[in-house]
């Protein structure tokens, strides 16, 4: 039999604003399907919602914006997520990247992030 933990924000930030400063509540696309606690989003330019970080598309989902502080599920319609925004440390290792991003992309959204204010640093 497989065990396995349920991922919790507590396992995704390490430190964040007082008062959580570092959250906002957000719209996570219709179409992005479930999206798990820690998944990297990027913001689509013209509507201002969030989806999963997409590398290759050119509607600003291609750059990092926020990481997601919970599980959920926009595949038919909108969601309101609260997603991590600002000045905060993040476990490098409880992040969740897209299938097939490569290290080039990786580094350009973890810079992306770090512009933020949103650090990730291994194992913290």
């Amino acid at each position: 039999m497989d065990t396995f933990a349920l991922k919790t924000e507590s396992d995704v930030v390490k430190d964040e604003g007082k008062n959580r400063f570092s959250r906002d509540e957000d719209v996570l696309a219709s179409g992005s399907g479930v999206v798990v606690i820690g998944t990297v989003l990027g913001r689509v330019t013209t509507t201002g919602k969030f989806k999963p970080l997409a590398p290759a598309a050119s509607d600003g989902t291609q750059t990092a914006a926020a990481i997601i502080l919970q599980n959920a599920d926009a595949t038919s319609a909108d969601k309101i997520v609260v997603n991590l925004k600002r000045r905060a440390q993040v476990v490098l290792q409880a992040l969740v990247w897209p299938v097939g991003i490569n290290a080039t992309q990786r580094a350009a959204a973890l810079a992306s992030l770090e512009a933020q204010g949103i650090v990730a640093r291994n194992g913290v």
